[in-house]
């Protein structure tokens, strides 16, 4: 143990401090620390799990028999595997090792050369594109009280109006528009928050645009949509499990 004694300029008589010192270390009490004593039952013969067998005895001579065996056993993968056998690019022949690689960069060349092209022809489709409208407060003086057959249609399937329901835009209502026609204007309508508490995604795959919305605000919201993209026909409103459960 260090101890470190701090004192004024005038005591400077080292007996007196060395005695201060000890006289002050006296006064801490020293507590002798108990014996370790294990909180489990450390009693070598008496363990609580014993082998029922004796281990085996395996003399010198068997042991080396049985690393024989397992050598012999063993397929030979040692210092002398070359993983590079039978592959024309490290075969000692240079010609072969050449007209391989001009090979590949042939191959190359043409594989860039056909994306090339084809990125030319062809725009690059994303299957799937989603579009999100911010709440506007604005909206809700203009949005009426559900209508009774959506009201009991709730009440029968015990539904909250604050579900999210989603209406299906298929390429037959279009009326002479393309889907990617329609998926332009909705854009335009949902970027202007016309649409409350939407959003929408089209799935290229299927040939159909998904408007998703509050039940609360889905008359209003399937009705702007016919009217703003000049859809005819029946859209289907549905909710997850439940299916159908209006018609516009």
């Amino acid at each position: 143990m260090e101890v470190v004694l701090h004192y004024r300029p005038f005591q400077n008589d080292l007996t007196k401090l060395q005695k201060l010192a000890e006289e002050t270390l006296k006064e801490f009490p020293i507590r002798q620390l108990p014996r370790f004593v294990p909180w489990f039952p450390n009693v070598s013969h008496k363990l609580p799990l014993k082998p029922k067998r004796q281990p085996p005895i395996i003399s010198g001579e068997k042991a080396e028999e049985v690393k024989q065996l397992v050598a012999a056993s063993e397929p030979f993968i040692g210092r002398y595997y070359d993983c590079t056998v039978d592959l024309l690019e490290f075969q000692s022949n240079q010609k072969t090792g050449q007209s391989l690689i001009q090979a590949q960069r042939v191959h190359a060349q043409i594989n860039s050369s056909n994306l090339e092209v084809q990125s030319a022809n062809e725009k690059p489709k994303l299957r799937r594109s989603w579009s999100i409208s911010v709440p506007s407060p604005k909206l809700k003086e203009k949005i009426l009280p559900l209508s009774r057959e959506l009201q009991s249609n709730l009440e029968r399937m015990k539904l909250h109006a604050f579900y999210r329901a989603k209406w299906t835009i298929e390429q037959s209502i279009c009326n002479n528009q393309t889907l990617e026609d329609i998926w332009i204007k909705l854009n335009k309508m949902i970027k202007h928050n016309e649409l409350p508490s939407c959003n929408a995604t089209i799935q290229r795959c299927v040939d159909q645009i998904w408007v998703f919305c509050d039940i609360l605000y889905s008359e209003y919201v399937g009705n702007l949509l016919k009217e703003r993209l000049n859809l005819a026909g029946r859209m289907n409103l549905l909710v997850h499990k439940y299916g159908i459960i209006f018609s516009l």
